[in-house]
């Protein structure tokens, strides 16, 4: 089932004088292919092997494993973008919390808004920062200068809600014995950053394909355990939008272009359609790229479909919407307000 995925996708986009499919084939492709790479590493054994050193450094403390484990994964999600951090972090997270007792929930959901918050700094960091910069010709330092202000903010107020969140007292607690899997670790490793590479460079198909050959040829089970309700989700997420765009302007309906307006009424649409696709939407009024960027990227903090690394980190961890929402929908009202205050609304 898999590779005939994989083939329909490739045949689909090589058609001659085909229309433009509603659903972004490529960007499905590519976010498939990293899922199953994350799940060779998770039964590798890696994170199981790392998490027992990450609670020992912590001496004990929930606040100090977070504060060690917040930062890396923001700094992370700025390089190799927040899907891919999530991909990699959120099994390690669940193994963590597994081990030391940790509220599994509460770990996962600021990991999510960590890797949120560190992917708006840098115009590579998520998709809807590599849109704006391309569309806009900016330059790497432009765009880093423009947001790092807010990214700081956005961050310190993420470490004053682990301070002010309840303190746990973590237990080391012992786990069955898991073997460590070189082979599969070092295949998985390879795979996620030839994946990055094929995904930077547009050629999303070929890694998909790679992707299936590599495990069907080392480890069925990677395969066996895929979550395809996963990818049925982001089917939805990668809807071309563009339409929707050219419809709102031809029925004369006008979208804020620039200032407060522009931040919170991007914020809020992400909340509905998720942050990517209200980059498309906004894009069609040619608004200042600053507050878009602001808002899309303040938008992926809110409810779980707000951002593509929020449904990553729920389907991995395994919990559920409420428990997300019990934590972000808070950040994301303070982080609104604080927004409000900054621009002088």
């Amino acid at each position: 089932m898999l590779f005939l995925y994989a083939g329909l996708v490739m045949v689909d986009r090589s058609l001659p004088g085909k229309t433009p499919d509603l659903v972004d084939w490529g960007s499905l492709s590519l976010i498939t292919a990293l899922i199953i790479t994350s799940k060779g590493l998770e039964l590798s054994g890696v994170f199981n092997r790392l998490a027992p050193r990450l609670v020992e450094g912590a001496n004990g403390s929930s606040r100090r494993l977070l504060f060690l484990l917040l930062p890396t994964i923001a700094l992370s999600s700025a390089l190799v973008m927040n899907d891919t951090a999530m991909l990699v972090f959120i099994p390690l997270v669940v193994a963590l919390s597994e081990l030391s007792g940790m509220d599994k929930a509460r770990a996962v959901t600021l990991s999510a808004l960590a890797a949120n918050v560190g992917s708006a700094l840098t115009p590579i960091g998520n998709p809807q920062n590599i849109i704006i910069w391309r569309e806009y010709g900016l330059s790497f330092l432009a765009f880093v200068r423009g947001m790092l202000p807010f990214v700081l903010i956005w961050l310190a107020l993420l470490l004053a809600f682990v301070i002010l969140s309840p303190h746990e007292t973590l237990s080391v607690r012992s786990l069955p014995p898991v073997a460590f899997r070189r082979d599969l670790f070092v295949v998985s490793t390879f795979l996620l950053a030839l994946n990055v590479y094929l995904g930077e460079t547009g050629r999303h198909e070929l890694s998909i394909a790679l992707t299936l050959l590599a495990f069907l040829l080392l480890d069925r089970d990677v395969l066996l355990s895929f979550d395809w309700a996963l990818v049925l989700t982001f089917a939805f997420i990668f809807i071309d939008f563009n339409e929707l765009s050219a419809l709102l302007l031809k029925a004369g309906f006008s979208l804020p272009t620039e200032g407060a307006g522009l931040v919170l009424t991007s914020a809020g649409l992400s909340q509905l359609i998720s942050n990517v696709p209200a980059t498309v939407v906004f894009l069609g009024s040619k608004p200042a790229w600053l507050p878009l960027a602001l808002g899309v990227n303040m938008g992926g903090t809110g409810t779980v479909v707000g951002s593509l690394a929020n449904l990553i980190a729920v389907r991995i961890a395994g919990i559920s919407v409420r428990d997300f929402h019990r934590y972000s929908i808070a950040y994301f009202a303070v982080s609104v307000a604080l927004m409000i205050a900054i621009l002088k609304i």
